[in-house]
């Protein structure tokens, strides 16, 4: 049921939205809010555990939901999560690539192939795979919002995050050409870029040798304005607002929410 309370602005009463990589982070918290919003959901992850245990908070909170365990490094399972919208709300208005990963943190000359690889497959392959299936479905509705997560590491250079940096960049790259390619077709394509925020792909990062998490952490601080890491609820805010279909005349964006630090 919708709270009533909610501006018009952030009502998202009957949309259908796919969210990727969903059981945790930005993933899960976007759904919470699109949901108590009024939005009908299709939510995957590899953690079928975790997906698990979104889903049943959902569903206990009256949210309509649908979920599948998914790879988005896997066509097939990109695919099969924008079916699975068209098969039980048919249509698809929202879709949000959350799913990503981050590598160890090491100097340019020391990634190896595996980890500039698997940043590929996960970070650049899941987001192309899954804007493919849903321009196709968007571009034929007339209508749709596609809203991809990348990073600050996709505005500028990531220090001993070469390959990391590369994938995002990626993913700003691609969201800027489908958003000028399918803007005839009504469909508006953004992406987001938060600073360090206090998920768990930060707080599971593992720290320097010799260093705590705690002080990983106050380093990464020490480069942002205002002197501290992003809170998930903060990006999400914003998460919300690029998916508004209010936001009718915003597309192309990479938008950074980093607590001042692309003003540098």
């Amino acid at each position: 049921m919708m709270d009533l309370s909610i501006d018009p602005i952030l009502d998202f009463t009957g949309k259908v939205a796919v969210i990727t990589g969903a059981a945790s982070g930005f993933g899960a918290l976007v759904a919470e809010e699109l949901g108590r919003r009024g939005a009908r959901l299709v939510l995957g992850d590899i953690n079928e555990a975790g997906l698990q245990s979104v889903v049943e908070k959902l569903t206990a909170s009256g949210v309509e939901v649908q979920a599948m365990t998914c790879d988005v490094s896997s066509e097939t399972d990109c695919a099969a999560m924008v079916a699975l919208a068209r098969e039980n709300f048919g249509s698809l208005d929202i879709a949000i690539n959350n799913a990503g990963i981050a590598p160890p943190m090491q100097h340019f000359e020391d990634v190896d192939e595996e980890i500039f690889d698997l940043q590929h497959r996960v970070n650049v392959k899941g987001v192309f795979f899954g804007m493919k299936h849903q321009l196709k479905v968007m571009r034929t509705q007339g209508s749709g919002v596609i809203l991809n997560v990348s990073s600050m590491a996709g505005l500028g250079g990531a220090p001993k995050a070469s390959s990391y940096s590369a994938a995002k960049h990626s993913v700003v790259g691609m969201t800027r050409t489908a958003a000028v390619e399918y803007a005839r077709h009504n469909v508006r394509v953004n992406a987001i870029c938060p600073f360090f925020t206090l998920t768990p792909m930060v707080t599971n990062m593992q720290a320097p040798e010799g260093a705590t998490a705690d002080q990983l952490h106050a380093t990464f601080a020490a480069g942002c304005p205002m002197k501290r890491l992003g809170k998930p609820e903060e990006v999400v805010s914003a998460m919300l607002m690029l998916c508004s279909p209010a936001l009718t005349y915003v597309t192309g964006q990479a938008l950074a929410v980093d607590g001042g630090v692309s003003a540098y």
